[in-house]
């Protein structure tokens, strides 16, 4: 198992300083977590972790190279209920984030439905979500396909946190060498659903986790709440139930990257060492 860290580490400071802070943990992954198309304003300015996904890949390695550190993943979360709209992270922006991984030699793009913000989102019956995701992903799945990137998809939303709904979309989008599952350990517990039964039934489709445990005072949230982006206890303090899952990923033979989604340096270093004893 590799352990990386979301580059979300100091508030208002540049994606470069991200980097530097994860190498500065000793740590040695790390995701390229949020990023916009062309231009932004507060990345010129130096007060946003944001990379654009127009950017010359030159630039990005350059950064990476500097601070030491390896990307394991493009995070390209979306709305994939609501209609497109060019305000709307969507399927061209996933597309752009498959380009641009394929042109890091990044192996996993991360996206996910998130919640809808529209009445017509909102009033989507079972199967037209599921419809609207699969709409939105046949696409950049081709891309993926075309260039050897794996497209993951993360439990985020009313949909891909439960297991009927995930068996769905990878059911219907096909493709299984190039469409897999990014576990989020915080989000599926937190969406009413039992993050270990995800790795007993999707076993090998599971290439890349997200490490979130949640504090007790989240119970009440659970089923009624779909995604979080971090967490603010080490893993072990909360109420997933982080160590059987480490176990359960270890019996299947996971290997591979893993990023961890949580807030303040002592949590961090804490998870890390707990994950390894884990392991």
């Amino acid at each position: 198992m590799k352990i990386g860290c979301f580059a979300l580490v100091e508030p208002f400071s540049p994606m470069e300083r991200q980097f530097e802070a994860i190498a500065e943990m000793g740590i040695t992954y790390a995701d390229l977590t949020d990023n916009h198309n062309g231009g932004m304003l507060g990345v010129e300015y130096g007060f946003t972790a944001s990379l654009s996904l127009d950017s010359h890949p030159q630039k990005i390695r350059k950064m990476v190279d500097n601070a030491g550190i390896t990307l394991t993943s493009v995070c390209a979360h979306a709305n994939l209920l609501d209609p497109p709209s060019p305000d709307r992270y969507g399927t061209h922006d996933i597309i752009k984030a498959i380009r641009l991984a394929k042109l890091l030699d990044i192996k996993h793009v991360i996206t996910t439905e998130g919640d809808p913000k529209t009445a017509f989102g909102e009033n989507l019956t079972r199967d037209q979500q599921i419809f609207s995701i699969c709409e939105k992903l046949h696409e950049p799945l081709q891309w993926a396909v075309e260039l050897g990137v794996e497209l993951l998809i993360e439990p985020h939303g009313q949909v891909t946190d439960t297991i009927d709904g995930m068996a769905s979309i990878l059911d219907t989008l096909g493709h299984e060498e190039n469409l897999g599952i990014c576990l989020d350990t915080g989000n599926s517990w937190l969406g009413g659903s039992e993050p270990l039964d995800f790795v007993k039934e999707f076993g090998p489709r599971i290439k890349h986790v997200h490490w979130k445990d949640m504090p007790v005072e989240m119970v009440d949230k659970r089923g009624k709440m779909f995604g979080c982006g971090m967490a603010v206890i080490p893993l072990g303090d909360g109420v997933v139930g982080i160590e059987s899952i480490v176990k359960e990923l270890n019996k299947i033979g996971f290997d591979s990257y893993t990023t961890l989604e949580i807030a303040g340096v002592d949590n961090v270093k804490e998870s890390i060492e707990r994950l390894k004893r884990w392991s």
